[in-house]
């Protein structure tokens, strides 16, 4: 070795002898370590006990019947899972302009809920709630006559809607709607009927208006039937007023905050979590994030395994906490035989 290189090189810069093994180059990487406990599982339920629904724009995802989903969950649940987001998802049951269906007892999340505690008493369920996959106008909150948002109304159904959900058996709320103030209208109504300590609030924190949606609208049966959801919805640009609904939905008492999508949002990830580093922070891997990776694996662009769990990597590096994504039984079979051997 040259003096002019030994010269150069600082001992303190000597990258190479800390990370020239696995274990070592593990120490490294402890805050991108992905645990069952980091995972959380997005599931469709239909009002078809018996039925399972291929998605054709989400392949390998479907829709389950509760019979089915019982099949289903029962090897994840043996695997580690440990959380699961449940959206309903109707065809025979009726849309209206208030979304009736969307806690009425015959919604397929009302009947689950208590045969899924029953079944899986280990198991934490998170319940999305919206009025979207349930109203006839496919919009996220309670329309006026002019076509616009009645944020009053609108959150007051919101949290009509968490609370069947919560006596049915969520032990978490996840309000997907974006209407102002309806993290304290659900807290409110759960201290009304005295659940505060036993369900919890998960905010979709900062959804923004998103390209990569298009895939769950199929799966959900929930796509607009006119207009958008710019006006509820954040802005792709808007850093600025992501954190604004970080900090308004702190005030009104989310117990859980979140950045949907993730792959683009990134920075405000890493900027809610160092304002709020006391706060569990969920990231949701989205239908068109799931379908694209998908695709490009499919392709041969790069090799799935590795590329997904670069990128699941990165999101606990930047402050993700738990990731929700529809790769959850793929990653939980990854990690299983990653202890085995």
């Amino acid at each position: 070795m040259s003096e002019a290189y030994k010269k150069m090189v600082q001992k303190k810069h000597i990258l190479h002898s800390s990370i020239f093994n696995q274990t070592m180059r593990d120490w490294h990487s402890l805050k991108t370590e992905i645990t069952p406990k980091n995972l959380m599982y997005p599931v469709f339920i239909i009002e078809a006990e018996n039925e399972l629904q291929e998605i054709p724009s989400m392949p390998g995802v479907a829709r389950y019947g509760i019979n089915k989903l019982k099949e289903y969950l029962t090897p994840l649940v043996q695997k580690g899972l440990t959380s699961v987001l449940v959206f309903g998802v109707i065809s025979s049951l009726s849309k209206d302009e208030s979304a009736t269906n969307a806690d009425s007892p015959n919604n397929p999340v009302v009947q689950a809920l208590p045969l899924l505690r029953k079944w899986f008493p280990n198991l934490t369920i998170a319940c999305d709630v919206c009025l979207c996959p349930y109203s006839s106008h496919g919009h996220c909150g309670i329309l006026t006559d002019k076509g616009h948002i009645d944020n009053a109304r609108s959150i007051k159904r919101i949290a009509e809607i968490s609370l069947a959900y919560a006596k049915a058996g969520a032990h978490i709320i996840a309000p997907s709607d974006m209407m102002d103030g309806r993290i304290g209208a659900i807290k409110s109504i759960l201290i009304e009927n005295d659940l505060q300590n036993t369900v919890s609030v998960l905010s979709y924190t900062c959804k923004f208006a998103s390209s990569f949606y298009g895939p769950f609208r199929d799966a959900a049966k929930s796509a607009p039937a006119s207009g958008d959801r710019k006006c509820y919805q954040l802005p792709p640009g808007g850093a600025g007023v992501a954190l604004r609904a970080a900090e308004r939905d702190v005030e009104e008492g989310a117990d859980f905050l979140m950045v949907k999508p993730i792959m683009a949002y990134m920075d405000i990830l890493k900027q809610v979590k160092d304002k709020y580093p006391e706060y569990p922070m969920f990231v949701y891997q989205v239908s068109g994030e799931y379908s694209m990776i998908y695709g490009a694996a499919q392709k041969g662009v790069f090799d799935l395994k590795t590329a997904l769990m670069e990128i699941l990597g990165s999101y606990r590096r930047a402050g993700a906490d738990v990731i929700i994504t529809y790769y959850t039984p793929l990653v939980l079979d990854w990690i299983a035989l990653k202890h085995k051997l």
